[in-house]
């Protein structure tokens, strides 16, 4: 097995301070940071004590998640799907490491990131600007 770890669900949000509220207040999810820059708003919030966290973001266009795993080399993975017929719509970078974006035949978005600054979410962490 070549993933390592399901770690985030990238969530479209029309109004990500009204899902953040939902989430903390009926819920009961931990805030981690809520982010505005630019113009855009992304939160991540925990519902559980591991992985996957949820990150609300309104800058993601459709209505399905995005699932990111982990994985211990992106370029081989990577070139891995891709002889199996799945290039990537889009390749980013994200604060822990390098991403790239797949989706499946049915339309399920995932992507793939190797981590290589395991302390990004110290420089997020307690960051409320919403």
């Amino acid at each position: 097995m070549t993933y390592e770890s399901l770690d985030y669900l990238y969530q479209p949000s029309q109004d990500v301070a009204a899902d953040l509220a939902f989430l903390r207040d009926v819920l009961g999810a931990r805030v981690v940071f809520a982010i505005e820059a630019d113009g855009t708003r992304v939160a991540m919030v925990e519902l559980t004590p591991t992985p996957p966290y949820l990150l609300l973001a309104d800058h993601l266009e459709g209505e399905r998640p995005i699932l990111v795993y982990r994985v211990a080399d992106l370029a081989a993975e990577s070139q891995r799907l891709e002889e199996r017929g799945r290039s990537p719509e889009r390749s980013l970078e994200i604060p822990q490491g390098p991403c790239r974006v797949f989706r499946a035949s049915g339309g399920h978005r995932f992507a793939l990131y190797q981590l290589i600054r395991p302390d990004f979410l110290g420089h997020f962490e307690g960051r409320l600007d919403f």
